[in-house]
């Protein structure tokens, strides 16, 4: 086995420490409620952006409303 050097090992020691600080910083990151919040919404308005889901949303909403007046007006 090789006597490793005191230098070398605090070097190492760093680099790991700084690596772990940075995907600590990552996970903070990304655990943020208003990261996780941002996101949701992102991904939301991707999804109504798609034709297929904005026009069953407007034609569910249009028969919902009008079985509304309907029974109101009965």
């Amino acid at each position: 086995m090789v006597a490793r050097d005191p230098e070398n090992i605090q070097r190492e020691i760093e680099k790991t420490r700084d690596a772990l600080a940075d995907s600590l910083d990552a996970l903070a990151d990304r655990a943020n409620p208003k990261n996780l919040i941002e996101g949701g919404r992102e991904r939301i308005a991707e999804k109504l952006a798609d034709p297929k889901i904005k026009y069953t949303l407007i034609a569910v909403g249009t028969l919902v409303g009008l079985a509304v007046i309907r029974s109101i007006l009965r």
